[in-house]
Order: C-alpha cells, then structure tokens, then sequence
C-alpha cells in the first residue's frame, strides 16, 4: 500500500463509513484516555507503571488471596471512573449512531462512557465496572453502594446474601466472556460492511478476534490508534492521529 497523508486517509475512510450500509466499532482504553481514564498497557498505563497491578484483575489471584483482593476495593474507591465524563470521541460515535452510520458499538471498556454520552447499541464485551456481583451466587447490585460499605471500614465486603466473594461485574484475566455477549459482538461483526477498531491494542482475546470475523465475512477494517496492532497489515485503512481528533473529524458531516 502506497504511503498516504493523514488527511488522505482520513477521506479515506470517511467515504468508507459512507458507502457501508452498516459500521460496527470495536472500542479499547485509547477511547477512555482523554476523560482522565489511564489505559492499562501505553506508557503511562496503569500496568506499564505497576506490572503488579495485573493481580488484581487475574481472577485466579482475586480468589486465592484476600490481599489482592483488599488492594482491588482500595483501588476502585478512587477510581477516576466515577467522576470521568465522556470526551469529544464518544460524542463523536454517539453522533455517527444517531445519523445512522454506526449500527453497534463493541466496547472492551468497562466504564459506561459510551452510554453516558447517548450511544444506544452497546454492548460491552468485557462488563461494566457500575455494578458488583457474587462469585458465589451470582448476585448483583449497584457498585457505589457495596463501594460504601468499604468506606464503612469493611475492607473486603462479602456477599450480603451468600457471604461469597464480591467483585467487579467485569471480565478478569482467567475468567471466561459471557458466551450471550460475545455472540452479540460475533453477530454485529459478521453484520458489518467496516469494521473500525478504535482505541485497542488488539491484543486482548476474544475481542481482537473480532477483526477476523470481520474480514472473514467481507467487511473492511479500519483502525485507529496509538501504536501498531497484530492486525494493521490486515486493514483498509490504518490512522494514527488521535482519537479525539479523528472521530469528531468523521462525525461532523453528519451533526
């Protein structure tokens, strides 16, 4: 592929989303950064600066070690989630949705900005970080409220109702996707015409294989990021300008 100008690119794949009778879009932390959110695996990731943090979120750690799981509660009470607003790029998506270009949002994000800033047709792949449930009984519950009861002094809250191990609603390392959740984003990648991979590393399975789905079924992919993913020498189109730049310059047609 011959080397091409940011600009060209970007027209590029503005007349992509265009022509596509449907877009699917496929989310990572990069989406986040801009609303105060640290993305886990770039240079000021959370995991970069504190390889140890991985612990908290492998779930065989979670289970077998009350101090992991004491850290993992310390850490959500200040979590910048909670305060964090969405930023010009979830707009952005927000926008092409409502104008009906992008038909699904699949986000490996656990922190509800997409929906906060109108997105509809959500589906996250990996959970959400606003409630807690039971590794027991399956309870779950609004996360503020079992986060007040560790502010109450209970470092590692158990479940009220069965007395098992509480924790995020979200996927950690060891711990398989929902089967429904991922058939959900395996059909709105299968439905798509583009495939545009925003924010990711491409990294992370069964998300990254997504893209293959894609590409399998005819679709085109598109991916903008920071850095180089497994996957660029696959794409349509490759664009690394930032994310808050590009999605608001692609949405702004249709506002």
């Amino acid at each position: 592929m011959p080397e091409e100008g940011a600009s060209d690119v970007l027209d590029e794949l503005r007349t992509y989303i265009r022509e596509a009778r449907t877009v699917t879009v496929l989310t990572g932390a990069g989406v986040s950064t801009d609303s105060g959110i640290p993305d886990y695996r770039g240079p000021q990731g959370v995991w970069t600066k504190d390889p140890a943090a991985q612990r908290l979120s492998t779930l065989q750690d979670y289970l077998a070690d009350p101090d992991v799981r004491i850290a993992a509660w310390r850490r959500r009470l200040d979590h910048p989630m909670w305060k964090a607003e969405p930023n010009a790029g979830h707009r952005a998506l927000a926008d092409l949705e409502r104008a009906g270009r992008v038909g699904t949002i699949v986000t490996q994000n656990i922190d509800g900005l997409h929906q906060k800033a109108g997105s509809r047709s959500v589906i996250e792949i990996h959970g959400t970080a606003w409630e807690a449930e039971c590794l027991s009984c399956s309870w779950r519950g609004p996360m503020l409220e079992t986060l007040e009861r560790v502010r109450a002094g209970e470092p590692d809250p158990p479940c009220e109702v069965c007395g098992g191990i509480l924790k995020s609603a979200t996927i950690s390392f060891g711990q398989p996707l929902r089967a429904d959740v991922l058939a959900a984003a395996e059909r709105a990648a299968t439905a798509c015409e583009l495939f545009m991979a925003v924010g990711t590393s491409l990294q992370v399975w069964p998300a990254a294989g997504l893209c293959e789905v894609a590409i399998s079924a005819g679709a085109r992919l598109a991916i903008v990021n920071a850095a180089a993913t497994p996957y660029d020498g696959k794409a349509t189109v490759v664009l690394r300008e930032p994310i808050g730049t590009v999605l608001p310059r692609l949405a702004d047609e249709y506002r």
